[in-house]
């Protein structure tokens, strides 16, 4: 009956927490704008490359009689070589059509440095099929000059796509992409490392708000202060996790949406942009070979990611979001209760958010390495396994690694749990007064 009575008292405290939170503007707020943010991250990008780019009309004016002739032409950038004198160009620049001057010097061999001239500024990415297109002439001319013939050249240049497969101690293989792996295994990680902090942080505001405004004094007159912290950081856990799903879904949705509407002619638009890039003078062999190792990529891609266990990385995913956020939300719970505003958190902050940052950082390596000692470690240790082992799942990790990394885990958030338990009992109640490091040590020894 006693224990009926407690949890009931907990799902009261997880209930207020997490209908207070998910009724908020800003909780609803950022549901919307987040699936739509992921969406955008991942469609803008494809749909900004398949418009139609500004054009360029750009005079060339050759003084070397290297490359007058030979630019090639697409369709954002057309070259045009009229018999006049640079001086006589860029004084009648603005009466013409033309948007910028290309002036290629005597001694470009010597000096390899051309100008342009412009009245309408060329990006990048203009710049760069200008600056390529002239190398690939002055190469094929120097080629040539030596007596090398360019065609075999270009048949011989061979374009290998590497497949890796990993293989287990049975034999059996298993394809896989490092590039996917890394995108997957970092997302996964920081998309954890967000959470964690953003989750950690609302509660101990929560703890800090409710003591500044004395609430807490009627609510612990009802409830334990255990009772008090562990309904605050469940109410908070569920608030993240309905977040999350709902983001899961939306972005599905709106990227589904978003590929139907705006990328349904991404495969017609995707064979007619690799023939406008390839050199005319490269062998038909050569061409087929560079679109059939992009296609071959392609589906290498796809394979390796049904290869990946998509169902053990969300159930994964779950039980470090939720084992490290309760890990840490515990110490951000104990840390509010012992200040009285948020300034006065700063020096118990550091210790707390050390092993966060360090396995941010950390992840950026171990994606180069995922089965090293390093990559070993800091996904056993448990304040930062939650990061660092979602970042290695994809590459494949042993059984009993993880079992062993989530046992830790467990273990750690129960021991850290009761630990600040006993500070966040006496500080709770305890007002007006600079706590320092050595004042903590005295409530865990003499808290009951």
């Amino acid at each position: 009956m006693r224990k009926a009575t407690i949890m009931s008292k907990i799902i009261i405290i997880i209930q207020r927490e997490y209908f207070s939170r998910v009724k908020k503007k800003s909780f609803i707020i950022m549901t919307i704008l987040g699936p739509i943010l992921f969406s955008a991250l991942m469609i803008v990008p494809l749909w900004l490359s398949m418009q139609e780019q500004e054009k360029h009309f750009v005079e060339v004016i050759d003084d070397s009689k290297l490359v007058d002739g030979f630019m090639r032409n697409d369709k954002n950038v057309h070259y045009d070589y009229p018999p006049v004198s640079l001086e006589v160009a860029k004084r009648d620049l603005y009466k013409t059509d033309y948007t910028a001057i290309l002036w290629v010097p005597e001694n470009i061999l010597s000096s390899r440095k051309v100008i342009l001239y412009f009245k309408s500024h060329p990006g990048i990415m203009v710049q760069e099929k200008i600056r390529s297109g002239i190398e690939d002439i002055l190469y094929e001319n120097q080629l040539e000059a030596e007596g090398i013939d360019m065609e075999k050249v270009n048949a011989a240049h061979i374009q290998v796509n590497i497949v890796t497969e990993k293989q287990s101690a049975s034999g059996t293989g298993e394809r896989t992409n490092t590039g996917v792996n890394m995108g997957i295994g970092f997302g996964a990680g920081i998309l954890i490392y967000l959470f964690i902090f953003m989750y950690g942080v609302q509660v101990m505001r929560g703890v800090i708000e409710e003591k500044t405004s004395r609430i807490v004094e009627v609510i612990i007159s009802s409830v334990k202060p255990f009772q008090l912290m562990m309904g605050k950081i469940t109410g908070i856990a569920m608030v993240g996790l309905t977040q999350f799903v709902l983001w899961v879904v939306l972005t599905l949705v709106l990227y589904g949406i978003g590929q139907t509407t705006f990328l349904k002619d991404f495969s017609d638009t995707v064979n007619p942009t690799i023939q406008q890039n390839v050199v005319p003078s490269m062998p038909n062999q050569v061409v087929n070979q560079q679109q059939n190792i992009s296609y071959s990529e392609a589906a290498e891609m796809f394979k390796s990611l049904q290869n990946i266990n998509f169902v053990q990385l969300i159930l994964a995913f779950l039980f470090y979001f939720l084992g490290g956020y309760l890990l840490y939300s515990a110490l951000f719970a104990a840390v509010g209760s012992a200040v009285d505003s948020e300034s006065d958190t700063q020096q118990f902050m550091m210790p707390i958010t050390i092993p966060l940052v360090i396995s941010f950082v950390a992840a950026q390596f171990i994606m180069q390495n995922p089965e090293g000692p390093l990559a070993f470690w800091l996904s056993i240790i448990p304040f930062t396994s939650p990061v660092i082992m979602m970042v290695r799942l994809p590459f494949g990790v042993p059984p009993w690694e993880l079992a062993l990394s989530m046992t830790l885990l467990v273990i750690t958030f129960i021991f850290m749990t009761w630990l600040a338990g006993k500070i966040y009992r006496t500080g709770i109640l305890m007002y007006g007064k600079k706590v320092s490091y050595k004042e903590l040590w005295k409530w865990l020894r003499y808290s009951g």
